[in-house]
């Protein structure tokens, strides 16, 4: 039915296999996809809901590749893991060198792929082929494990895409460390309107350096802006205030709940002053999960544990990047040895 539709715009294939065993649904996939793959109207592609992990992305890899018309690519929560990731990028890119061989601008708009476990994996992966594209407006991929490697990674590759409206990474981990990654990335948005790092762990200060880049005044559409239970304090909370004041006149939806200020504190005072002075006084959300502020010596504590925590990553990493080089050049010595025996 669907090779049959050559006007189609929308294919919303989201939630559609459940009862179905998942060593079927590959077929299905490829099915779909060949039934898709030379529609020049199809905007948009909703898989969203179905959990056929990396196998079921695989067959849809000839689809991606070969269909140039696509704007809205949806998969949520279809378990893709970080092979899934790994696969979806390479895919993109495969397009992206494409559109370049044929000096054409990417059609992509729209990538949203929340609840898939995509972690470190594959985040740099994805960041690359977003950069590559530079095209996207809208970018959703909350609840994906991301720590703080990957999130710089897409704070880089974002910052490539100069049209971005739309970016929610809510309950990734960011900590002061993916916090700078993303305010050095900021003022490349001048259309950002959405913005939504709740739940990311972005510490106190961290969303102060947010806030400072937000101060640049380079995101002044900027209308709905989410650091729920981010560990925010008074002066982080103040220095926000005084951003809305002075650069973010149309923000009509904040979300502040679960951070470290009380309710009738004088910080959360000035950010409904600031709103208010806009006729936005409404904008402000629910505050019934406010946690008591810290005492200082609690406040050092966290800020030790954290800054501990960033520096066994950081080492992680360098000892990764050293295994991974020896293990080349060990590849490298091998194949040495073979070539000299010929």
């Amino acid at each position: 039915a669907l090779a049959k539709k050559p006007l189609l715009k929308v294919a919303n294939l989201s939630d559609i296999f459940t009862g179905r065993l998942r060593s079927e649904i590959p077929d299905c996939i490829t099915a779909f996809g060949t039934a898709l793959k030379d529609k020049e109207h199809l905007v948009e592609l909703n898989l969203s809901d179905n959990a056929f992990g990396a196998d079921g992305l695989k067959p849809l890899v000839e689809f991606l590749t070969t269909n140039r018309t696509l704007q809205v690519l949806k998969l949520n929560n279809n378990g893709l893991g970080i092979t899934g990731g790994k696969v979806l990028a390479e895919a993109l890119m495969t397009v992206h060198e494409k559109n370049v061989a044929e000096n054409k601008t990417s059609s992509l708009r729209v990538v949203i792929a929340g609840r898939n476990r995509l972690e470190n994996g594959s985040a740099p992966d994805l960041a690359k082929a977003f950069a590559a594209h530079g095209t996207l407006t809208q970018v959703w991929m909350p609840q994906n494990g991301i720590r703080m490697e990957g999130i710089e990674a897409l704070a880089a590759g974002l910052s490539k895409c100069n049209g971005l409206e739309s970016l929610n990474l809510q309950d990734n981990t960011f900590t002061k460390r993916g916090c700078r990654a993303f305010a050095a990335a900021l003022p490349s948005w001048p259309e950002l309107k959405e913005l939504n790092f709740g739940e990311c762990l972005l510490s106190s200060k961290g969303t102060i350096l947010l806030s400072r880049a937000l101060a640049q005044g380079k995101n002044t559409k900027l209308e709905s802006l989410d650091f729920t239970f981010a560990e925010m304090k008074e002066d982080a909370v103040l220095e926000l205030a005084s951003v809305i004041t002075d650069h973010l006149s149309k923000l009509t939806k904040l979300e502040l709940n679960g951070n470290q200020v009380e309710e009738d504190s004088a910080a959360i005072d000035a950010i409904r002053d600031a709103l208010a002075k806009h006729d936005n006084g409404e904008a402000l959300g629910d505050l019934d999960d406010m946690e008591e502020p810290e005492s200082d010596e609690e406040s050092e504590e966290e800020e030790e544990e954290e800054e501990e925590e960033e520096e066994e990553e950081e080492e992680k990493e360098e000892e990764e990047k050293v295994d991974d080089e020896l293990a080349n050049l060990a590849a490298k010595l091998n194949m040495s040895d073979v070539d000299s025996r010929k």
